[in-house]
């Protein structure tokens, strides 16, 4: 173990230097070697131990980041959920939109598999805006036919907890999707914009979207969630957003993420330009 090891010679030398400037007054060496292996096994365990959550605050905005294991669902706070291009919601069979998604997921929990209430606020939400595209039947059997531009959100339920329904990746006719960084940054743009609009600064929770189904793999998840907090972090400095965003990552990917050099930049960012 790394840290138990570092953490020993650190102490064996600490107490070399002691014994030369206090010879005689320290306790038996074989007392002291047994005391400080303890110690150094007590400290690197407890330096192993993976972190699972990382909290920090700023200011100018006050606000604070939190990136924590968990399930985004039992957050008690206004949500974020990916959506694609069509706003589709069909999960049976995982054949348009995979059973183990968060979005299959928001209509089990949310909309306790009630699709056509789902539907019917997506719809409303969506009115006033105008499609980009429509496809042929012909060409994609199931699902919903009209699409919307990247970064379209359509803000779901009531108070105290919204869904905000982001779009950030096209669905094929195939029923694959497919997200880019420039879709995932056009559309973190738009959400920052919408939850300035709707959240009125309240705490806002969301999963590490990017890291599911929607080919967004080339990048690791580290990448995907500095990628998402300095989006945040530099809107917030043109104007506050809300004054806690919560990431929840699912635990099995823990080990994907380092979470202490997370810590280390998120404590650079609060300590950028809005510091001074």
């Amino acid at each position: 173990m790394r840290s138990t090891a570092v953490a020993f010679g650190g102490m064996s030398a600490l107490l070399q230097f002691a014994g030369q400037f206090f010879p005689g007054s320290l306790p038996d060496a074989g007392l002291v070697s047994a005391v400080s292996v303890g110690a150094c096994l007590v400290w690197g365990l407890r330096a192993a131990r993976p972190v699972e959550r990382v909290r920090q605050e700023f200011r100018r905005p006050d606000m604070t980041v939190v990136v924590e294991a968990g399930d985004v669902f039992d957050q008690s706070a206004h949500l974020v959920v990916g959506f694609c291009d069509t706003f589709d919601t069909e999960s049976d069979r995982s054949v348009v939109i995979n059973g183990d998604s968060v979005q299959a997921q928001l209509l089990a929990r949310r909309y306790d598999g009630d699709v056509q209430r789902l539907d019917a606020e997506l719809a409303a939400a969506l009115a006033h805006l105008a499609p980009v595209a429509r496809e042929d039947r012909a060409r994609k059997p199931l699902g919903k036919l009209d699409r919307y531009p990247i970064g379209t959100v359509a803000v779901l339920g009531a108070r105290p907890r919204l869904v905000f329904a982001v779009a950030y990746s096209r669905i094929g006719n195939d029923y694959v999707a497919a997200s880019s960084v420039e879709d995932l940054s056009a559309g973190l743009t738009r959400l920052w914009e919408a939850l300035r609009d709707h959240a009125q600064l309240e705490c806002v929770a969301m999963p590490l979207v990017g890291s599911g189904l929607s080919r967004l793999g080339h990048l690791d998840l580290d990448s995907l969630l500095r990628l998402l907090l300095m989006s945040f972090v530099a809107r917030s400095r043109e104007g506050a957003i809300c004054r806690e965003l919560r990431v929840v990552v699912r635990p099995s990917d823990l080990e994907r993420i380092d979470m202490r050099e997370l810590g280390a930049f998120l404590s650079a960012l609060a300590a950028g330009p809005a510091a001074t």
